[in-house]
């Protein structure tokens, strides 16, 4: 399953390359105009191989045991992939609406990070996205009324191990750092680590592998700038760390609230690059590169 929505993924973002091609090619519009927008492109190729989890409260056993067959259940009987293709395929998001809290309620009080699409997100006062998708699901599955408690990411499984909310779900990578505030469920998405470039940037142009974006990436000094969301995989990579086996990189790691907010401001010439999960990188760059 997890390798079917990675080709699907794959498949998906090289028809809207392809798009872009065509138009760019057929376009009529003025050349000194095209050239003056400044847009980003994705390096096509996965710097990490991470698993995605869900974090619950360890004082929750059973309903870790309840989420874990919830995966299981909703990835053989098609709800998963159902779900996924509404953001990767031609189906359609569907809205999440959050109760508000009530402790005399019985609730599932989710914690995440809705800045992180195609997992999280939000419009109005709904919640988007394959991670909210599944919270609504999970939580009509355990009889209970869904709340989403919205905040900063690195906050996310901190209240959960403050037992302030059940659940963490937000595009979380499976690590031990976070295990020390909650308990991993089995996991439900692979994912990966992809740089983002101005695409008038051609330096990863004949990277083939991981090791040839690395190695390229070695070759930036301390004064370059490579922005990340805060508290992802990416901030990891950069800095480095034994944990997760990053040798880290000489450029200084540039902290944002969400991956969006890195990506414009790599546009408005303030940073180099972008490092962040796969899905968000191809979803960020499409929404931005279509209003510059």
């Amino acid at each position: 399953m997890k390798m079917k929505l990675k080709k699907f993924l794959a498949i998906t973002m090289s028809a809207a390359l392809a798009m872009t091609a065509l138009t760019a090619c057929g376009s009529k519009t003025d050349d000194s105009k095209s050239s003056d927008k400044k847009t980003a492109k994705v390096i096509e190729i996965d710097l990490t191989d991470e698993e995605y989890a869900f974090g619950v409260d360890k004082t929750q056993p059973d309903l870790l045991k309840e989420v874990n067959t919830f995966i299981a259940d909703m990835n053989s009987d098609g709800t998963f992939e159902e779900i996924c293709n509404h953001y990767f395929g031609d189906g359609e998001p569907v809205a999440v609406e959050s109760a508000t809290l009530d402790s005399s309620k019985d609730q599932l009080v989710v914690a995440t990070n809705a800045a992180f699409e195609p997992f999280e997100y939000t419009k109005g006062e709904n919640y988007y996205g394959i991670d909210m998708e599944i919270a609504k699901a999970l939580a009509d599955k355990l009889g209970k009324e869904l709340v989403i408690q919205n905040m900063d990411f690195d906050a996310v499984c901190l209240s959960v191990g403050q037992q302030k909310c059940d659940i963490a779900m937000a595009g979380l990578t499976i690590n031990e750092e976070r295990e020390g505030y909650v308990t991993f469920t089995d996991s439900y998405y692979s994912a990966s680590q992809r740089l983002i470039v101005p695409s008038n940037v051609t330096t990863f142009d004949d990277c083939k592998t991981a090791d040839d974006v690395a190695a390229k990436l070695a070759e930036t000094k301390s004064s370059d700038q490579i922005g990340v969301q805060q508290g992802t995989t990416g901030q990891y990579y950069i800095e480095g760390s034994e944990d997760w086996g990053f040798p880290g990189l000489p450029a200084k790691c540039v902290t944002y609230k969400s991956g969006s907010l890195a990506v414009q401001d790599m546009l408005n010439g303030n940073i180099q690059y972008v490092i962040i999960d796969a899905a968000p990188a191809a979803a960020i760059t499409t929404a931005i590169n279509a209003v510059q």
